[in-house]
């Protein structure tokens, strides 16, 4: 599939990818990894991760790196310790693209188990906050860089739960950004909804479901590359 990065549009970027051990977040690493870019692979799961790290060299493209780190139990130190690597490591930071997220209960309010809500929130939602926060600095140095979330159709949708809010709640803050950083002109702020995809996180919620003819997570890269490769950096959603 051809996209709007081919050509190595992506060269010399130093590219950080949550969410990266599979799904969209692993594509997207690779799309990226393809067009020249050196991507940081965020996951709690390393094997899953050195699989990915693997298919990229492989491929002879840019040799990554792999940030081991579970979500659930990160707290803003481990977030501040992540900006420092990358700073010791690369020296710049260019984007961050937020795919990690976890599904959560599905059920009722009323029915909603509070332990598995308030890490549900935690891993979409404070994780992603917490994540951007530390590493804006170093997105703030360059001239053009990029913040790209990941959200979801379901995020006012009944039975959701912890996901939908933390998915609505997504929108919000990637909106609060966008007009904070506007003035300054240096870091785009972005959401992606990449709709119903072929996913580990489709086959939880809907496992009755026939997944044969939705799009692979291969297919949706190309939406993250185009607002990768922005150069205008016009703020949009």
């Amino acid at each position: 599939m051809q996209h709007p990065a081919e050509g190595g549009l992506l060269n010399d970027r130093i590219i950080l990818i949550t969410g990266a051990a599979r799904g969209i977040g692993a594509s997207v690493a690779r799309s990226c990894a393809a067009n020249g870019a050196t991507v940081i692979l965020l996951d709690k799961q390393i094997k899953l991760l050195e699989t990915v790290y693997d298919q990229i060299e492989q491929a002879g493209n840019p040799t990554p790196a792999i940030y081991p780190l579970d979500l659930k139990g990160a707290s803003e130190p481990d977030y501040q310790q992540l900006a420092t690597t990358i700073t010791d490591n690369f020296g710049r930071l260019d984007a961050v693209v937020h795919c990690a997220a976890t599904l959560g209960q599905l059920a009722p309010v009323e029915h909603q188990d509070t332990k598995t809500w308030l890490e549900t929130l935690h891993i979409n939602l404070t994780a992603a906050v917490l994540l951007s926060k530390a590493c804006l600095p170093l997105l703030k140095q360059q001239q053009s860089s990029q913040l790209i979330f990941t959200t979801d159709t379901h995020s006012h949708t009944a039975y959701w739960g912890a996901y939908g809010i933390s998915k609505a709640a997504i929108e919000a803050f990637a909106a609060q950004l966008r007009d904070e950083l506007e003035a300054q002109g240096r870091v785009a702020v972005h959401c992606v909804n990449p709709g119903t995809v072929k996913t580990e996180l489709f086959a939880r919620a809907f496992p009755a479901t026939d997944p044969s003819a939705l799009p692979e997570a291969d297919d949706i890269a190309p939406q993250y590359l185009a607002l990768l490769c922005e150069s205008d950096h016009r703020q949009t959603s």
